[in-house]
């Protein structure tokens, strides 16, 4: 696998007591809806030709928005930046439907590459919303999963932050009210939400199926395991990735001493190391495999040359591109379904 240009530590051998190894979270990286999304991007490019927009990042990493925005694609945070006439793609996190209005007034032929699973959770709140429910949403308000999930109901949706936002937050008619969760948080904490905020409604209703997808559940569950035996977990994973900021707080409220959340190997530093003899690696949803083989080769090169993958899940799920880009692919067997990609 090819190295990333500058992504190297440069780490030292690490003298430590005992045997030195890694533990290698699976899975990790790349879920079904991100690679959906990126590959959505990059079949854009090279059938419509550059430049091709983005609504936000495609997805929460920046070396995969570096990379596509090296192949042309240009990434806006509102459509009204679009020249009109333009293709622009709308991200795995969704939009609200006032953002796909805005862009039919401007003419814009629209891609959209929201994850399946994050569609599902609008169409709950549609059929709530219609059917009066007030709409408890969990998640991390100024999220673009949050901002397009409320967008669909905002006159039903309130936003509940935390557990303890669980305790305070006022609804019209305790007797009709759901909770409906971003897919990408801590499995642990919002279950916590959950339970606070039925000690105060006991007639909250759950959804109709579980809110926080596959992937992140998968990721936060290997990671525990590995946290079990693990005194340092390295996640590699952007700052604005809310699975990967969980993945480090999952780990160290299950046993590992010490986690970091790094962009690229580069960024490890030496001191972390310090009497570790065993480090523990898993990486968010939208991170490229490419960059966790950074860190173990910087990681063999100062001894962890041992690695032992913990395995918790398999996965094997795919997503068909969107609806737009198939039919403008025109029955191109890349179109029909995804298959290229590993899951790790």
């Amino acid at each position: 696998m090819p190295r990333v240009p500058g992504a190297s530590s440069k780490l030292k051998d690490i003298p430590v007591a005992g045997h030195k190894r890694v533990l290698l979270a699976a899975p990790r990286g790349y879920c079904a809806g991100v690679d959906r999304a990126v590959i959505a991007v990059e079949k854009a490019l090279e059938h419509y030709g550059a430049p091709v927009y983005v609504r936000k990042q495609i997805v929460h990493n920046v070396h995969v928005v570096s990379e596509l925005e090296g192949k042309g694609a240009i990434f806006v945070n509102e459509v009204d930046e679009v020249p009109e006439g333009e293709h622009i793609v709308f991200s795995a996190h969704g939009v609200s439907p006032a953002v796909v209005n805005a862009a039919s007034e401007r003419s814009l032929h629209a891609i959209d590459a929201t994850c399946p699973l994050v569609t599902k959770v609008h169409r709950e709140a549609v059929r709530f919303a219609r059917d009066d429910y007030e709409i408890l949403l969990i998640g991390h308000e100024g999220h673009e999963e949050v901002e397009g999930t409320a967008g669909e109901a905002p006159d039903h949706v309130t936003l509940v932050g935390s557990p303890d936002e669980a305790d305070t937050v006022d609804v019209r008619n305790p007797d009709k009210v759901v909770w409906l969760s971003q897919t990408t948080l801590s499995v642990d904490e919002t279950m916590e939400t959950v339970d606070r905020l039925r000690a105060r409604f006991p007639n909250l209703q759950d959804p109709p199926s579980d809110d926080i997808c596959y992937a992140t559940q998968n990721r936060q569950v290997a990671i525990k395991k590995v946290a079990e035996d693990a005194e340092l977990v390295i996640v590699v994973g952007s700052a604005n990735s809310s699975n990967s900021v969980r993945l480090v707080e999952v780990a160290l409220e299950n046993g590992a001493k010490a986690a970091y959340r790094i962009d690229y190997a580069s960024e490890m530093k030496q001191e972390w190391f310090d009497d570790v003899a065993v480090v523990g690696v898993t990486s968010g949803a939208s991170v490229p495999e490419v960059l966790v083989q950074e860190v173990l080769a910087d990681l063999a090169d100062a001894g962890y040359a041992d690695v032992e993958r913990i395995t918790t899940a398999e996965e094997d799920l795919m997503f068909s591109l969107p609806k737009e880009l198939r039919r403008d692919l025109n029955g191109n067997r890349d179109a029909r379904a995804l298959g290229g990609r590993s899951r790790h």
